[in-house]
């Protein structure tokens, strides 16, 4: 067996309405840094500030005595400046702990805003792996979505420029307590259900397959994660009220993020970075829509382990080669789009053919994820998987 290293976030709380007591779940953590009190900077998706749930929240941290800061200046593809301006709101306020509660964007800005109130270090010297040397701020991430997995992952994207993006990751950027509350989620619009739980999908699948860092324990999670999002999937489409296929979609996505945070993803994120970054899809359907014809691409490179995540779901037919199960996963992944009713080209999302050379050498520049993947991928190959999926 090769060495290998298992981080995740300290604690995490899985149980619906579980947000509510957010006083209550932040004794321990206020406990630890020697707290009675405390300043608490809250960041939020904009919807999220408006409803009866997370008023509720502010209204019982402020009744154990705590300061109550609420921030909803966040937006898909958080911008440097973006990042910028939340932190001086932070700093101004003198925070003391920072809780996050929306999707993977909130609490990727989160989780650098915990660092940057300190400081002691300045956001341009941070983009890379393991370029963070400050410490942070006490934080909680709350995720609303079941899909990014970033409530239990070191890593944070930011848009750099007009359609360029740039990870900061780290260690130090895994929370302290992530709340898994499903009741975030139950009055999501069905194809944000369908795209997260994809891209929640994608995560599991390149951790099983990342060539770089193969890990037990993620490969384990990623298994697990995969049943209960595929299990689970087209139930929360269909009855989006269901609060035990929510909380099972909740848990399988933290379970991929876990899994992913400690054995990295691939070409297909590599490819869906453009499909936002230029023409600003949305992370989860951008996924959705290279994710059968990269693992076409990987075939030649990942059949054995195409064929185990078969059996995992329960694929084929009994006696199936390994090939036959590695073919029956990736026409599995085909389905999952049309069934969800996402579009399923790149012409259904308003790109043309002529955008597809400019999108394989903006992928080209992923190296980060690229070296994770299978198999190598050239800018040709790039361009092809481009075109397949147009």
């Amino acid at each position: 067996m090769a060495p290998f290293e298992f981080r995740t976030v300290n604690r995490i709380v899985c149980e619906s309405g579980s947000s509510i007591r957010m006083a209550e779940l932040l004794l321990p953590l206020l406990t630890q840094n020697n707290l009675k009190s405390a300043r608490i900077f809250m960041l939020v998706d904009p919807f999220i500030s408006g409803t009866t749930a997370f008023k509720t929240i502010c209204e019982n941290l402020s009744a154990a005595g705590h300061a109550v800061y609420t921030c909803n200046d966040v937006e898909p593809d958080p911008p440097e400046a973006l990042v910028h301006r939340v932190t001086a709101l932070a700093m101004e306020f003198k925070a003391d702990v920072v809780v996050a509660i929306g999707g993977g964007s909130t609490l990727d800005v989160a989780k650098l805003i915990a660092i940057l109130a300190r400081g002691k270090q300045e956001l341009k010297t941070m983009y890379g792996v393991g370029n963070v040397n400050s410490d942070r701020l006490p934080l909680v991430l709350v995720p609303t979505t079941a899909g990014t997995g970033s409530e239990v992952t070191p890593i944070s994207i930011v848009t750099t420029g007009v359609d360029t993006k740039m990870g900061v990751v780290s260690p130090v950027l895994y929370g302290d307590l992530a709340v898994l509350d499903a009741d975030w989620t139950l009055s999501l619009p069905q194809h944000v259900t369908a795209a997260t739980g994809i891209d929640a999908m994608v995560h599991a699948i390149e951790a099983y397959t990342s060539k770089r860092l193969k890990n037990p324990y993620a490969d384990f999670l990623a298994c697990e994660a995969l049943r209960l999002l595929a299990a689970n999937l087209h139930v929360v489409c269909k009855e989006p009220g269901n609060r035990e296929a929510r909380q099972a979609m909740m848990l399988g996505s933290c379970m991929a993020g876990q899994a992913f945070a400690n054995a990295p993803v691939g070409a297909v994120h590599a490819l869906a970075y453009p499909i936002g970054g230029i023409f600003h899809v949305p992370h989860g359907l951008s996924n959705s829509l290279v994710l059968p014809h990269v693992l076409r691409f990987n075939l030649p490179a990942a059949e054995r382990y195409y064929a185990e995540l078969a059996k995992v779901l329960n694929l084929g037919q009994t006696g199936d080669t390994a090939a036959q199960l590695a073919q029956a996963f990736i026409d599995y992944t085909a389905t999952l789009s049309p069934s969800t009713s996402l579009p399923v080209g790149l012409r259904d999302v308003g790109i043309t053919e002529k955008d597809l050379p400019v999108m394989a050498s903006a992928a080209m520049l992923q190296t980060r994820l690229l070296s994770n993947n299978p198999r190598e991928v050239s800018e040709a190959d790039a361009l092809a998987i481009y075109q397949a999926a147009y």
